[in-house]
């Protein structure tokens, strides 16, 4: 049976630090769908469309990776398709505390769906998202935050 994982989030945008952490779980799961969560409390820069296109461009030569979207719980998503783990990516200790108290909500709601973490790679650590919009926002190249930024435009 394969092991399917589920890394969600609104990825506005999808960063070099996003993409590292697919590339770790690719070594622990044998498909991974990377879930564009219509996030409601969240006002994005790029368009739906755009950040589906973005993240399928990066991952187009990978067949474990797909690239989908929902607007809902993620934990019903994971049930409709009998996904067992969601993925989370972690920088430093407070994104433990948040992404810990998800996690548990996660499995009460669902009894089942484990959350799995992955520790950012060092050097990565410092990007994201919202640091990276202000970068683009104010016409700043932002290429060495974000893989395939052209794909964003």
């Amino acid at each position: 049976m394969k092991k399917i994982a589920l890394f969600p989030g609104s990825f506005d945008p999808f960063t070099k630090g996003h993409e590292a952490i697919v590339q770790k779980a690719l070594g622990i799961f044998d498909e991974i769908i990377i879930l564009l969560a219509e996030n409601t409390s969240k006002q994005t820069l790029f368009s739906l469309e755009k950040r589906m296109n973005h993240v399928s461009g990066i991952f187009k030569d990978n067949q474990a990776v797909s690239v989908q979207k929902y607007s809902g719980l993620t934990v019903d998503f994971c049930k409709q398709h009998n996904i067992k783990y969601i993925i989370r990516g972690l920088r430093d200790s407070k994104d433990f505390q948040y992404e810990r108290s998800i996690a548990h909500i996660n499995f009460e709601l669902s009894g089942s769906i484990e959350t799995v973490f992955f520790l950012t790679d060092l050097h990565l650590s410092a990007i994201n998202s919202s640091i990276v919009r202000e970068i683009y926002k104010n016409h700043g190249d932002i290429k060495q935050f974000v893989t395939r930024p052209a794909l964003l435009v």
